[in-house]
């Protein structure tokens, strides 16, 4: 496994940072694609864990693809045939939309800096973005002559809406974290040296809740724009009955009725 990622664990949180500080946390190697890939799934199968906070190290949160290595044929597309470079993408990008999305555990990018082409897209895989007052942001893959190869064109729309999300992705026009948050990019904007404590306190919130409620919950959430109403209230109603069966839902309502503080156990 690559040591892109450097990971750490705070009660039910975990905190991944990616940590190329000398390349902006670009993301250019097959094995960064794989780690991602791999930390995902060990999350996913740790009970214990019920957020997820991303950040960079460094000035960026992630400049994106490594522009060295796209002049060299040497990165995701490599110089052979178009087939070759297809399979590449599906192979290394394309394990991190993946990975994120499928994620079960509430995410939260903390966007400590610039968050370009590929970053920007990394950041919109979250559930939740919260914003250094110095970050930046920018879906600026057109200027390099190319497309959003990462699932940018899917997450960017369902985020600021097809309009903004047009404006982004056709000029490469970089925003501050202000206009993020106007347009619903990011949820806050807090100076840096606040960042870190802010995404913990947000993971903190949700930590402190059910832990298999939120997993299931966050699924309602992140399948409801693909399903009808009638097949979401399916899923909706099946998986109330799951947890209508948990400890921690006859422990909340103990604690309602013994006016005290619930004592989940995940369970």
């Amino acid at each position: 496994m690559s040591d892109f990622l450097l990971y750490e664990k705070i009660g039910g949180i975990v905190v991944l940072t990616m940590n190329r500080p000398e390349t902006r946390n670009a993301l250019s190697s097959v094995e960064i694609c794989e780690e991602f890939e791999d930390r995902c799934r060990s999350i996913e199968r740790d009970p214990s864990v019920n957020a997820l906070i991303l950040t960079g190290a460094g000035p960026a949160f992630c400049a994106g693809g490594d522009i060295k290595k796209m002049r060299d044929r040497s990165g995701f597309a490599p110089a052979k045939t178009v087939i070759d470079t297809r399979d590449s993408y599906r192979r290394s990008i394309h394990l991190i939309p993946k990975a994120l999305y499928n994620l079960e555990v509430p995410t939260i990018a903390a966007v400590n800096g610039p968050a370009i082409g590929a970053g920007l897209d990394l950041a919109c895989m979250c559930d939740m973005r919260i914003s250094a007052s110095n970050a930046v942001f920018a879906e600026s893959f057109i200027k390099l002559g190319i497309v959003p190869g990462d699932g940018g064109a899917w997450f960017l729309p369902r985020i600021v809406g097809y309009s903004m999300a047009c404006e982004m992705a056709l000029t490469g026009a970089q925003i501050d974290a202000e206009e993020a948050r106007r347009i619903g990019l990011v949820s806050r904007v807090v100076d840096g040296s606040a960042l870190l404590d802010t995404a913990q306190e947000l993971a903190g919130r949700i930590d402190a809740m059910p832990g298999r409620t939120i997993r299931l919950t966050k699924r309602l959430l992140r399948d409801s724009a693909q399903f009808t109403l009638d097949h979401h209230l399916e899923m909706a109603g099946a998986f109330q009955t799951i947890v209508h069966e948990t400890e921690d839902h006859r422990e909340a309502l103990a604690a309602i009725f013994e006016k005290r503080a619930p004592a989940f156990k995940n369970r």
